[in-house]
C-alpha cells in the first residue's frame, strides 16, 4: 500500500472514531493517552511527548478494530491487573464517557479481584470511589450484591470440573471449591456485565501480567461468549502500549495458536 494510501486510510479512521457520539461526549479525554499533559511531557522527555500524540492517541486508539469503548475497557482492565493506579482516574472516566456504565464498570473492578487479586481490586475500589463521587453516581446505579443470575450451561460447567479435576485431582481442594462457587457458579453468571466483556477482560488481566497458562482456555470462551478474532488480536496491541511489548509478545503467539486452530 502506498504511503499517500496509508495516510488516507489513517484519517479515515480517525475521523470516524472523532464523529462518533462516544468520542464528542468525551471532550478533551482523548487529546492525550495519560493523566499527565502534554507540556510535562515534553518538559521531562520531547520524543516521548511525541510518540504519545503521533503513536498512541493518533494511532493506536484511532485503530478500528477496537472501539473506544472497548479499549478503555481493556485498558482499565490492564491497569487494574497490575496495580497502576496513577492513571486509572483518567482510563475510568474515559470508560465511563465512552458509554460504559457504571454497573459494568462496578463489575469489571468485581471480576477482577478474581483474576488480578483482592488487594488490586480494592486499589480500584478507591479510585472508583471518588469517580463515582464527582459524578454523583449512587447505589441506584450500581449492580446489585444479589442479582438473578444468568441461566448455568451445565454441559459447559461439567466439562469445566472435569478439566480442574484432571489438572489439580485432590491436592488442592480449596480452589476447586472456590473455582466452582463463587467463581463460575456466580460470579460469570452476573447480569450486569455480558458474558463477551468478562471474557475480554479476564484475556486482558492474564496478558498484561504474563499468566498465558489459561490465556488459551479463556480465549476460546472469549469467541465462543463473541469476541472476534481480529478484536482478540487487537487487544494484544492494546497491551504492547500499556503493559509492555514484552508482555505483548508472550500473549500474541497464544493468540494465533488458538485462532489457527480455530480456522482448522
Amino acid at each position: 500500500m502506498t504511503t499517500v494510501k496509508l495516510l488516507t486510510a489513517a484519517a479515515l479512521s480517525l475521523a470516524t472514531i472523532t464523529a462518533s457520539p462516544a468520542f464528542s461526549q468525551q471532550g478533551t479525554n482523548m487529546n492525550r493517552s495519560t493523566s499527565v499533559t502534554s507540556e510535562e511531557i515534553g518538559s521531562v522527555s520531547p520524543a516521548l511527548g511525541r510518540y504519545e500524540k503521533e503513536g498512541v492517541v493518533g494511532g493506536l486508539w484511532a485503530r478500528p478494530q477496537l472501539s473506544v469503548r472497548d479499549r478503555s475497557v481493556v485498558t482499565v482492565a490492564i491497569l487494574i491487573a497490575r496495580s497502576q493506579t496513577a492513571d486509572l482516574p483518567h482510563y475510568m472516566n474515559l470508560a465511563l464517557d465512552s458509554g460504559v456504565t457504571p454497573k459494568e464498570l462496578s463489575e469489571i473492578i468485581t471480576h477482577l479481584a478474581f483474576y488480578a487479586g483482592w488487594t488490586n481490586a480494592m486499589s480500584a475500589v478507591a479510585v472508583a470511589h471518588a469517580i463515582f463521587g464527582e459524578r454523583n453516581i449512587d447505589a441506584d446505579q450500581l449492580p446489585e450484591a444479589s442479582p438473578d443470575l444468568m441461566p448455568l450451561n451445565q454441559e459447559g460447567e461439567a466439562a469445566r470440573q472435569k478439566a480442574v479435576q484432571g489438572l489439580l485431582g485432590d491436592a488442592v481442594p480449596g480452589l476447586a471449591e472456590f473455582t466452582t462457587d463463587p467463581l463460575f457458579k456466580d460470579v460469570w453468571l452476573r447480569p450486569d456485565l455480558s458474558p463477551r466483556d468478562r471474557s475480554l477482560v479476564t484475556i486482558t488481566s492474564l496478558m498484561a501480567n504474563v499468566q498465558v497458562a489459561q490465556l488459551a482456555g479463556h480465549l476460546n470462551r472469549a469467541l465462543d461468549n463473541g469476541l472476534t478474532a481480529e478484536q482478540a488480536g487487537e487487544v494484544v496491541t492494546q497491551i504492547a502500549f500499556y503493559a509492555g511489548w514484552p508482555n505483548a509478545f508472550s500473549a500474541g503467539p497464544v493468540v494465533a495458536e488458538v485462532l489457527k486452530k480455530r480456522q482448522q
